[in-house]
Parts: C-alpha cells; structure tokens; sequence
C-alpha cells in the first residue's frame, strides 16, 4: 500500500503545481503586441488553442506516467511521461508547412484573379474590391480587411502597406509593392506584371510541395520507429525479469538519459527539416529590425 499512497501523493503535488501554473497563466496578460489588429487576433486564437492542448497533453502525460510507476516502480516515468506527451506530437507529425503553401497558393490565385480583372479597363481600387468575392479561403481576411480600408477612403498606398503587414510574408511584399507603385504612377500594364509574378508564386508553390514530399519520408520512418519502440517498450515492462535492472537507481538515470537522447534526436531531426522564413521588405517585421 506504501507506494501506492506514494503514487497518489506525487500525482496530487503534480496535479496542484500544474493547477496554479494553469491559474498564474490566466491572470498573467500577455505583452503588448507590435503587430497589426488581424495579426494580434490571429496570434490570440493560436495562443488559446494551443494553452488548452497543452494543458490537456500534460494530464495525459502525468496520468500515464503515474501508472507507469504504479506498475514498474519507474519514478522517472513521471518526469519522462509529460514531457513525451508534450514534445512527440509536436515532432512526429507531417508537416507544419502546409498552411504556408496554402497560402501561397491562395496568393496566387488571387493576383491572376486581380490581373484578369485589371484587363477589362477597370481602376485599381475597383478592381481590389472586385476580386473580394472570389478570393481563396487563406487570404480572405487580409483581402476583406484591404476592401474595407479602401472603402473607408483609406489612401491606396497606406492601405496596401498595411495588407502586406497582414500578410506578414515576403511574396505578400511582392504582390504589395507591385500594387502600391500602381498606385502611384497609374499606368498601364500592372495586369501583365501581375500574371508574371503569379507565374513566379507557382513556380514556388510547386517547389514548395515537392520539398515537402522529400521531408515527408524520414518523417514518416521516425514516426513508425517511434511506434514500434514504444510498443516493444510496453511490452518489455510486463516482462518484469528483462526490465528488472532499470529499478535500481543507477538503472532508473541510464533510462533516463537513453529516452532523452532518443526524443533529443526526434526534436533535433525536427529542427533541421523546418523551412526558415524569407525576410521581408515592407513593413515592422523585418530581419534588421528596421521599418521600410
């Protein structure tokens, strides 16, 4: 009975740290963000959804680490359990990139969206507030927030500096730019500047893809090692007499540091695979900290 009242007393001091973490974190208010409206909405919606997921990984874990040590007797599990629970979702799955060559792609259909319409002889502004109802899915509230500043007699240029900041891209910069010295000079042929550079987004996009296609196999190998070690994993804890030896204390650090180099692999392989984004040109987000 000794170490099951010890499992419940750790679980309880676990449970009540994580409680006030959980409790410091609701009342504690976040810095002042930097950034535009659109973005600091987006950035909030992000920050509460993933607060909740983690808060819900890091039961998960503590639970499963709590029984771990019910049933082995491994005191590390409680340590090991939560942050595995935290970080293998976050390593093993297939990409975090597909949201940003969405985008892109959204991009690109909008600009030779924008180029058609420039084509029949309608002005500029007419033409941004024209392609509001056919815009893609990603983008769609960057576009609608633009149409709107154009309809509060916003001027054209401060209004397109503004929508490349929501964008917070480097091809958004291109798209702006090429739109903003439209604005000024008001001549002819941005339709054909615009079908080319929508030319160049597609060429990215499909370079995007193709690299995310390579990236996906040794993903796909390390998720099912991973599933396959943790199975053999369970499977050798019923089996007492093989596992018996990482009870001990020196046994239970050996454990220790062998699951830590294994999910320290996991993440580093994580890292060396994440795109970097390309620096900006236009707006407050830019490599050398300087506003253009």
């Amino acid at each position: 009975m000794t170490p099951l009242l010890a499992a419940a007393a750790a679980v309880a001091l676990l449970g009540g740290l994580l409680l006030i973490v959980i409790g410091a974190q609701r009342h504690s208010r976040p810095p002042a963000p930097t950034t535009t409206t659109m973005t600091n909405r987006r950035w909030s919606a992000a920050r509460r959804g993933s607060s909740r997921r983690t808060r819900l990984l890091l039961v998960g874990g503590l639970v499963a680490g709590a029984l771990v040590w019910l049933i082995t007797g491994w005191i590390v599990a409680v340590l090991v359990s939560p942050a595995f629970a935290l970080l293998l979702p976050t390593v093993l799955v297939t990409s975090d990139n597909n949201a940003g060559i969405a985008r892109l792609e959204a991009m690109e259909e909008w600009t030779r969206s924008l180029a058609g319409v420039l084509t029949v002889g309608v002005g500029l502004e007419a033409a941004l507030i024209a392609t509001l109802r056919s815009t893609p899915e990603p983008i769609r509230p960057e576009v609608t927030t633009l149409v709107a500043r154009l309809r509060a007699r916003w001027n054209t240029e401060d209004a397109l500096r503004a929508f490349a900041e929501d964008l917070d891209d480097l091809t958004g910069d291109q798209i702006a730019s090429s739109l903003m010295l439209a604005a000024r000079r008001r001549g002819s042929g941005l339709a054909s500047v615009l079908e080319g550079l929508a030319r160049t987004v597609a060429d990215d996009v499909r370079t995007r893809r193709a690299v995310e296609a390579d990236r996906a196999k040794p993903r796909s190998t390390a998720r099912w090692v991973t599933l396959i070690t943790l199975l053999a994993l369970g499977l050798l804890i019923v089996n007492g007499s093989y596992v018996e030896p990482y009870s001990e204390p020196l046994g239970q650090i050996v454990l220790l540091l062998l699951l830590s180099a294994y999910l320290g692999c996991l993440v580093w392989m994580r890292n060396i695979s994440k795109p970097r984004k390309l620096p900006r040109f236009i707006g407050t987000n830019l490599a050398g900290g300087g506003t253009a």
